[in-house]
């Protein structure tokens, strides 16, 4: 299992992902699940991936090559779609096509194999954008209302998106809601695991504007994760029963 959040705000997109692939209690592994794609002044891309690995890699590498081939065009290459919604459209054609080779393959194991994505970035004179795609190629966007999206083992982290994010949010605090968010899944979750991998894009940049790798024996996010689990022992005390 993974989880991967990303928010859309007015000063840009945040996104956080854990690395932890298991097939099984005895089979732990640590795969990388954000990808970003750079073309400076003209576009920035960066995608997370959740799901079976074979459809994830499989889609990750389509989509890079189709970057690499002279002969691609808007409908297959990411850095040839005019907009972030044709980014998303190729994505998701891309997810769909290996999703039924997969599954075409695994049909007669009977077994199944799917994954989704979430795609988010800026094209030079377009807004930023984000969208969550699904196997089936189809996608939906994050809004106004509702800047975030999630994928994987998303419900444990969701309280305190929903409670915390708003479009206004500033990149420093929407780092520490990701991080919180990821903190609380890792607590309740054995399937979710670090290292874990940010991406700040900053609104404009056309350019990933950060990148951080946080390991196990981060101690800026031990002493974090500390200070949310007192903070909520503490207003838990100061709540009157009813």
């Amino acid at each position: 299992m993974t989880y991967c959040v990303g928010l859309l705000l007015d000063e840009g997109i945040v996104m956080l992902s854990d690395t932890r692939t298991n097939a099984g209690l005895d089979n732990i592994s640590v795969y990388r699940k954000m990808f970003t794609f750079e073309s400076p002044g003209d576009r920035v891309i960066a995608i997370m991936t959740a799901g079976s690995l074979s459809v994830t890699q499989t889609t990750l590498a389509r989509l890079s090559d189709a970057i690499e081939d002279e002969d691609s065009d808007d409908q297959t290459s990411i850095f040839k779609a005019a907009t972030m919604l044709k980014v998303a459209q190729v994505v998701g054609n891309t997810l769909a096509t290996v999703t039924v080779e997969v599954a075409n393959k695994l049909n007669g194991m009977n077994q199944g194999a799917s994954a989704s994505m979430i795609v988010a970035g800026q094209r030079k004179g377009g807004p930023m954008r984000m969208f969550l795609v699904y196997p089936e190629g189809n996608f939906i966007e994050a809004t106004t209302d509702t800047p975030y999206l999630q994928i994987g083992e998303h419900k444990y982290g969701k309280p305190i998106l929903d409670r915390v994010i708003t479009v206004k949010t500033t990149l420093a605090e929407a780092q520490k809601a990701v991080l919180l968010s990821m903190d609380s899944t890792l607590r309740s979750n054995l399937s979710v695991g670090m290292p874990l991998d940010m991406v700040i894009i900053k609104k404009d940049a056309l350019e990933i504007s950060e990148t951080r790798r946080i390991e196990a024996t981060d101690e800026a996010f031990a002493k974090m994760s500390s200070a949310w689990s007192e903070a909520l022992r503490d207003g838990f005390q100061r709540i009157d029963r009813v």
